[in-house]
């Protein structure tokens, strides 16, 4: 049976709102952690203090759910490499080690070997912005310690690499289902980054997002890019099982309690009537934009695991845009 991961906007009261809709059918929920030690490689809506941690991961255990923390910065700046930084990096993990945080979801080689021989209480998994890709980075990854590895979100549809991954591992092995990142994004690199820097520095006053904006206007004029975006309707999560993915991870920390318990529950119930782009974490730019019938989707998996991805060649994603995305403004 598979299992599911739940997202978290970062306070108490989301948490509660969150296991009381989903209770049953989620098996971990995860969540940003506080600024002021580390930066995330996502936007986050809430940082929460430390005692914040340790009250949400006591509450989800008391409901049987695990309760882990995204610490997944792709850059530290080099601080965890320093004395005073690699201390002050070590102090932190002990303390959510004492907060009984089940695991730290990390991107750095070094923060998950670290963690893996010095912290006995605490689990170490791997973010996608790791971008595990292959099944020698992943066994690198597992060898380092990982007790999880979250793929990157770029292979979904390569189903060799990913049955090749799972050959490779004996680690828990998790794909994100809901991402709508453009496939093989060129910004996807610096856009972790910037979100690195500002999560971490706050005070950092950007003039503007521009792979954000970059990425929209792409879509907007392409729409046949939303369609090769590797996300995974809630229909075909039975593929993944065959296969032997453990978890299905569904990420949106940064958007409504409601969406994520709507998102969810389709997930969980592997089923959605209506327009695919409402379980998308994606911008609502898109969802202002297009329309596009999930149900009309079905069976499209089957060309996608076998797709050799030379979109030069092969019109499959662009006439399946063509027939079936609807411009709002045309309904």
């Amino acid at each position: 049976m598979m299992k599911f991961s739940t997202p978290l906007p970062g306070d108490a009261e989301s948490l509660k709102q969150i296991i009381k809709e989903l209770k049953g059918s989620i098996d971990e929920v995860y969540m940003a952690g506080p600024s002021e030690y580390m930066g995330s490689g996502r936007a986050t809506l809430h940082s929460p203090l430390l005692e914040d941690i340790g009250r949400q991961a006591s509450y989800a255990h008391r409901h049987n759910i695990k309760f882990k923390l995204i610490l997944n910065s792709s850059c530290l700046s080099g601080q965890h490499l320093t004395s005073n930084g690699s201390n002050i990096f070590r102090k932190y993990l002990e303390e959510l080690e004492t907060l009984n945080v089940d695991m730290v979801i990390v991107s750095d080689p070094y923060l998950v070997e670290m963690i893996s021989k010095e912290l006995q209480g605490l689990k170490v998994g791997v973010s996608c912005i790791a971008h595990v890709d292959s099944p020698q980075r992943a066994k690198f990854f597992e060898d380092l310690g990982a007790d999880e590895i979250t793929v990157d979100t770029n292979i979904n549809r390569h189903f060799n690499l990913l049955e090749a991954i799972r050959e490779a591992t004996d680690c828990k092995l998790k794909v994100i289902a809901n991402e709508a990142c453009l496939y093989k994004c060129p910004f996807r690199y610096s856009h972790f980054n910037l979100f690195s820097h500002i999560t971490a520095s706050p005070q950092i006053a950007i003039m503007g997002d521009y792979y954000f904006e970059k990425c929209i206007s792409l879509r907007v004029r392409e729409p046949t890019l939303i369609i090769r975006s590797p996300w995974i309707r809630p229909e075909d999560i039975p593929e993944y099982e065959k296969i032997g993915i453990d978890m299905i991870k569904i990420s949106g920390r940064a958007n409504t309690t409601q969406w994520i318990i709507d998102t969810m529950k389709s997930y969980t119930k592997g089923h959605h009537k209506g327009n695919l782009l409402e379980l998308l974490d994606c911008p609502n730019e898109l969802r202002d934009h297009f329309y596009i019938p999930n149900e009309k989707l079905e069976g499209a998996i089957k060309q996608w695991k076998t797709c050799k991805k030379s979109c030069h060649k092969c019109n499959f994603c662009e006439n399946l845009a063509k027939e079936l995305i609807l411009r709002r403004r045309d309904l």
